[in-house]
C-alpha cells in the first residue's frame, strides 16, 4: 500500500531539459469498449506476490508486473541509469528522449492529482516518487510509451500510456518482491491503468482479479462481470478513502458479533497479508486461541510469520489444518445481508516446516495506525470486482485456479 505518492524530492537529474514537444492529454476517444484479459501467476506463500507479465514499447519487451490495487501508478525500473536496481541492465526499460513526458503536460498534472507539480521550467522532466508502507520507496520520470493489448473482442489496441521510469530504487527487496520489474498500479486515480485504458475508450473502468494457488487472472472492462452471483457493496467516497475502501462494518466470529463494529478496509493486492488495527487484531487472536483451547495445537516458533502452531505431525495443507478454526467473516452495515466470508484457508498459511501460522498481523507494528488491510490472503480464491464507473465492489468464490472461460 502507497503511504505517499509525490513530485517532491525528484532529483538533480529532473532539470535535464528535452526538446519541447506537443502536449498530451488523457481525454475519452471514441471506440467500442472491450476487455482485457491478462493470465495471473503467484501466491501468498512461500512467494508472497501475485504478478501479470505485460509487454510495453514497440516492438513489446515483456515486464513483469506486481499487481497492486493499493497503488495508482504504473512503474517499471528504467535504464535512466538505475540505483538499486535488481534487474540485469538488458532487462530494464530503456526510454528514448521522445518517451519523457516534460513538466507543463497535462498528463504530468493527472498522474499526480491532487498534488500540482512544482515546474521550475516548462521543458523540466515530470518526476515522481511514491513511499510505500513497507518503507520501499522509487524514485523516476513520467514517460509515455506503447501498451499492445489483445482484447476479447479478437482487436489488438495499442494505446500510448503514462507510467514511472523508475531509476533509483530503495529497500528494493521489500516493494515490490523479487524477482519482478516494478509494479502495475490498479488503484482510483486518474494515473491507473485502468482509468487510462477507460479514458481513450478501451475498456470500461472496471477491472477484477481472481488470485488462487499459484495462479490466477486480471482483467479490464466489463466483459467478464457477472450477471448474478455476486455480493457487491459500496465504495466509501471521501478525500480519507483515497484506496478501495469499503465499510463500516461488524466482526463476526463463527456466525456471532464479537462486539467489534465500525470496521473500515482497504482491499489491497500489493500487500501479502491482512493488517488489522490493534483492537481488532487483538480481538481476533484472543477468539483464535480461545477457541483453540484443548486442541492438539501448541504455539511454536517459525520464522514465516509471529503467530505459528504445530499439531501432532506437520500439516501438508491449509486443508489439514482447517477444522481447528473457525471462520470470520465482515458483515457490511451499511448494506443489507453483504458479508465477506473469511474461513481459515483466507487467512491461514501451512509452512514449510509444516506448521499453521496466522496471516493476520498488527497493523500498529507495520505503522498503518488504525487503517485496515485486506491482504491476498483473503482474497485468494474469490473473484473481486472493482466497478469505478459505478463505484461498488463486488465478490463471489471462485476457483481461480482453472482457466476461466
Amino acid at each position: 500500500m502507497v503511504l505517499s505518492a509525490s513530485l517532491h524530492g525528484c532529483l538533480a537529474a529532473t532539470g535535464q531539459g528535452q526538446p519541447p514537444r506537443k502536449p498530451t492529454s488523457i481525454h475519452p476517444r471514441a471506440g467500442v469498449r472491450s476487455s482485457v484479459f491478462l493470465p495471473v501467476s503467484g501466491n501468498v506463500y512461500p512467494l508472497g506476490y501475485y504478478s501479470v507479465t505485460i509487454g510495453i514499447g514497440n516492438p513489446p519487451k515483456p515486464f513483469q508486473l506486481d499487481i497492486d490495487t493499493g497503488s495508482d501508478l504504473t512503474w517499471v525500473q528504467c535504464d535512466a541509469p538505475c540505483t538499486g536496481c535488481t534487474l540485469r541492465r538488458d532487462q530494464l526499460y530503456n526510454p528514448s528522449k521522445n518517451n519523457f513526458v516534460d513538466c507543463k503536460d497535462p498528463i504530468c498534472l493527472a498522474v499526480n492529482s491532487p498534488n500540482p507539480p512544482q515546474c521550475k521550467n516548462p521543458n523540466e522532466k515530470c518526476c515522481f516518487q511514491v513511499q510505500y508502507a513497507d518503507h520501499g520507496s522509487v524514485l523516476g520520470f513520467i514517460v509515455l510509451d506503447t501498451f499492445p493489448v489483445r482484447l476479447v473482442n479478437g482487436t489488438l489496441s495499442k494505446p500510448n500510456l503514462a507510467f514511472g521510469c523508475g531509476h533509483r530504487l530503495q529497500n528494493r527487496g521489500l516493494h515490490p518482491p523479487t524477482p519482478t520489474a516494478g509494479v502495475l498500479g490498479l488503484g482510483k486515480s486518474k494515473a491507473s491503468i485502468s482509468s487510462q485504458l477507460s479514458s481513450m475508450g478501451v475498456t470500461k473502468n472496471v477491472f477484477g482479479h481472481c488470485l488462487g494457488d499459484n495462479r490466477g487472472f486480471l482483467f479490464f472492462g466489463a466483459d467478464f462481470v457477472p450477471k448474478s452471483g455476486m455480493t457487491w457493496t459500496r465504495m466509501l467516497q471521501s478525500s480519507s478513502y483515497k484506496h478501495y475502501s469499503s465499510g463500516p462494518a461488524e466482526l463476526l466470529f463463527s456466525g456471532k458479533p464479537t462486539g467489534i463494529k465500525g470496521v473500515n478496509v482497504i482491499f489491497d493486492t500489493g500487500s501479502t497479508y491482512t493488517y488489522l488495527n490493534l483492537k481488532v487484531y487483538e480481538t481476533v487472536l484472543n477468539l483464535i486461541r480461545k477457541n483453540l483451547s484443548g486442541k492438539q495445537l501448541h504455539d511454536v516458533k517459525d520464522k514465516a510469520l509471529p503467530i505459528c502452531w504445530k499439531g501432532t505431525k506437520p500439516f501438508k495443507s491449509v486443508r489439514d489444518a482447517r477444522n481447528y478454526f473457525s471462520t470470520f467473516a465482515l458483515s457490511f452495515t451499511g448494506s443489507s445481508n453483504v458479508q465477506l466470508q473469511l474461513p481459515p484457508e483466507n487467512y491461514l498459511i501451512v509452512t514449510e516446516q509444516g506448521n499453521v501460522c496466522l496471516g493476520i498481523l498488527n497493523g500498529a507494528e507495520a505503522g498503518l495506525g488504525t487503517t485496515n488491510v485486506i491482504g491476498d490472503i483473503s482474497l485468494q480464491g474469490k473473484l473481486v470486482i472493482y466497478d469505478n464507473e459505478n463505484q461498488m465492489i463486488g465478490w463471489a468464490n471462485a476457483d481461480c485456479n482453472r482457466k476461466f472461460g
